[in-house]
């Protein structure tokens, strides 16, 4: 085979994997444009909308208004054990550790198989100086299978 004719092939195989990523592409398209036209981004009556919101304000530090949002969604929805979590930690952050573990506390209550929010609240324990509880909390964790969890009890482990 000749180096021009491998080039050619290579030019087909590329454009027809491109003609059938073209239908992948349109369809997610139109199914991004049918999920905007069905939750409006300014939906204040969709509990998740508060809960994004919420989310995003904590990835960046702003847990004020982080706390707020989440907040809401908890308004419209008391059964939303993320956002009682997440609103938890962003007490925590924020340094009122005792709403942050009162917010935990009732997402552990909604899911108490939920390995993250144990991790979760042992992390603000840990904040607030309660190092025992902190640590029971990390044992649960693990046993519930959070891999943070196990992975600082193996490194609190290796520096005893």
């Amino acid at each position: 085979m000749t180096r021009k004719s491998a080039l050619t092939i290579c030019i087909f195989g590329f454009l027809a994997l491109a003609a059938l990523s073209l239908p992948v592409a349109a369809a997610d398209k139109a199914s991004a444009q049918a999920h905007r036209s069905s939750i409006a981004p300014t939906d204040v009556r969709d509990p998740h909308y508060w809960f994004q919101k919420g989310a995003l304000c904590a990835t960046y530090g702003n847990n004020p208004a982080a706390v707020t949002y989440f907040g809401r969604a908890i308004a419209l929805d008391p059964h939303h054990s993320g956002a009682h979590f997440s609103q938890g930690v962003s007490y925590g952050q924020l340094g009122q550790y005792s709403k942050a573990v009162a917010g935990i506390d009732r997402a552990i209550e909604m899911k108490p198989h939920n390995g993250l929010y144990y991790y979760g609240r042992a992390r603000v324990y840990l904040l607030s100086g309660e190092k025992q509880k902190a640590m029971a909390d990390f044992r649960k964790a693990a046993e519930l299978g959070d891999e943070d969890a196990q992975a600082y009890l193996k490194s609190v482990k290796s520096t005893e």
